[in-house]
């Protein structure tokens, strides 16, 4: 009887998601290929406990250029607990459809630092699980490129910016402060 309880308690931990097993909620419970690798990146492992900027990205949009203010932010508070992590995705066909290229664009032209994933659906049915989850908490979906979710360090607040919030807008960062001091 303790061998067939062991081993159905064994079973339900093989089982176990990424979230359920290093207590992180559904935002970043997940694990996600990096951009131009095949190496993936456990979310919870590397982010918990982080405040958050995600943002779906798309290398030949008029909104491109807010790359540069991203990576400012990010190594602005990076000491202070913020990561700004990128997701490419052509739902609005403005992605190359090469990731050396959307790389090039990234960490070349843009000096990006921060975490950047492989190219990636981010609305509607086929939106990866980190979109799935943030349309969730807040009930806003990207309606275009560049769509900015700031998230609370233990995932409970999340808070949707539209691609025409520069990420060095007053509003925007008044409320990344407001993240980064509840941490």
């Amino acid at each position: 009887m303790k061998t067939m309880l062991a081993v159905a308690m064994l079973g339900a931990l093989a089982w176990a998601s990424p979230a359920e097993s290093a207590q992180c909620g559904d935002i970043l419970g997940h694990s996600v290929q990096q951009l131009k690798t095949r190496e993936s990146v456990d979310l919870c492992e590397q982010f918990k406990g982080k405040t958050l900027i995600v943002v779906n990205t798309a290398s030949k949009c008029g909104f491109t250029p807010q790359f540069e203010a991203l990576e400012a932010l990010y190594q602005q508070y990076k000491d202070q607990g913020l990561v700004v992590l990128g997701f490419p995705s052509n739902d609005f066909r403005q992605e190359h459809n090469d990731e050396e290229k959307t790389a090039e664009v990234c960490y070349l032209t843009y000096g990006v630092e921060f975490p950047m994933f492989s190219t990636t659906s981010v609305r509607g049915d086929k939106a990866n699980p980190v979109f799935k989850a943030l349309i969730a908490k807040t009930g806003e979906s990207p309606s275009w490129n560049f769509n900015k979710y700031i998230v609370s360090s233990d995932e409970q607040q999340v808070v949707h910016f539209g691609s025409r919030t520069s990420p060095d807008d007053p509003k925007f960062l008044a409320e990344l402060e407001k993240m980064l001091a509840a941490k």
